[in-house]
């Protein structure tokens, strides 16, 4: 999958919770909503907020869909509200291999 694809997928299915996706379409889509925090950011705090909240619903989607992929509920999501251990538990999660069931079929 490619960048654009994946920016593509993730804003179409932003309300959709269900399903999978691959660690392609999570790790381009990752990419995208950084790289236009930091340039929201470089503008201003309100452009900064102005970028997080139309991507907010397409983030918690595209990981429960990841998580899904796994072969986990995507309310593990909640594990990230720990300070420190919650987003290295989420990294860890995330970047792991998609279930062979789903590769196979």
């Amino acid at each position: 999958m490619t960048f654009s694809e994946s920016i593509q997928i993730c804003f179409k299915k932003y309300t959709d919770f269900k399903g999978r996706a691959s660690k392609s379409e999570y790790w381009w889509w990752v990419l995208f909503v950084f790289m236009i925090s930091v340039v929201g950011q470089m503008i201003g705090d309100l452009a900064g907020v102005l970028v997080t909240i139309p991507t907010l619903l397409p983030c918690l989607a595209v990981t429960a869909r990841r998580l899904h992929d796994t072969d986990r509920s995507g309310w593990w999501q909640l594990i990230a509200l720990i300070p420190l251990i919650g987003w290295a538990v989420m990294i860890y999660l995330c970047v792991q291999p998609s279930t062979s069931e789903h590769r196979l079929g």
